[in-house]
């Protein structure tokens, strides 16, 4: 396919990957894992959940009026699932009109764009685990997002269309450091890119790496993306900086294109994998 609509190509390109079950099992044990036994913090005023979400990359507010339904317990449940979402509960008035809630709702909220991602009432009145859990899992974007097949859904999802890509093995010795630059790094583009990580030592994500025509000996590497008109760059580079990374995305926001047209690289029809 020669001509793919905006956005599409590279979305296309990354759903189409089934999701094996290796890659299942690896998401469920990176959600999975000791926590202290507590429940969702209680926010009673419009202050105090101001607060609780800016505070937090992602954070989950379950509005509900009767704690006694079901979808309360198994709210309760996803505290102890995922360790890096910060969950609280309010059934204050106010609270719930400055977040235009009407009814029992289960709420996202993304510090990386500012978003806020509701559950319709009726589906919080009949969610279950698995539900509830996909939706924390799909809509979960921080400040550096790893790749998998079910966080591309989320940034996919996402109003930001400039997306940077670290490709690097998270087993190199130099990993631990690179990626404290790259948080770095992305804290300065906060609303304008949404940073992700690609494990290069994840055999699935050799498709990801191919795509911007890299080779395993060029990694570590930036590769960027807007999904509005396809436009890509990569930039190979001896050390993570976030220097390096900081000149390179505004490069690309001004326009800058070292290659310009990757399509008169390679006039081969691409296809889907």
């Amino acid at each position: 396919m020669e001509a793919v609509p905006s956005r599409c190509l590279f979305l296309l390109f990354l759903v189409t990957c089934e999701l094996s079950p290796d890659i299942t099992a690896e998401i469920q044990e990176s959600s999975d894992g000791p926590r202290a036994s507590q429940g969702p913090v209680w926010l009673t005023d419009v202050p105090s959940a101001m607060e609780f979400i800016a505070a937090a990359e992602v954070a989950v507010i379950g509005f509900f009026q009767d704690l006694e339904i079901p979808a309360v317990s198994i709210f309760h449940s996803m505290v102890q699932k995922f360790q890096d979402v910060s969950f609280g509960m309010s059934n204050d008035s106010e609270v719930w009109a400055h977040y235009n809630v009407t009814g029992n709702t289960i709420s996202l909220f993304r510090l990386v764009d500012n978003k806020q991602l509701d559950l319709e009432s009726e589906d919080t009145e009949s969610i279950d685990a698995t539900k509830l859990s996909r939706f924390i899992e799909i809509n979960s974007l921080h400040l550096v997002t790893e790749y998998n097949p079910v966080t591309v859904i989320g940034l996919f999802n996402s109003m930001i269309q400039i997306h940077l890509l670290l490709i690097m093995n998270k087993a190199s010795p130099e990993y631990e450091e690179s990626i404290l630059r790259y948080q770095k790094a992305a804290k300065l583009f906060q609303g304008k890119i949404l940073f992700i990580l690609v494990d290069s030592g994840v055999k699935e994500n050799g498709k990801v790496i191919s795509f911007f025509k890299l080779k395993a000996s060029q990694l570590p590497a930036l590769a960027i993306y807007q999904t509005l008109d396809d436009e890509w760059d990569t930039l190979t580079m001896a050390e993570v900086s976030v220097e390096h990374v900081k000149n390179f995305c505004d490069g690309f926001l001004e326009g800058k294109r070292p290659r310009e047209n990757h399509e008169s690289e390679d006039k081969t029809p691409k296809v889907e994998l």
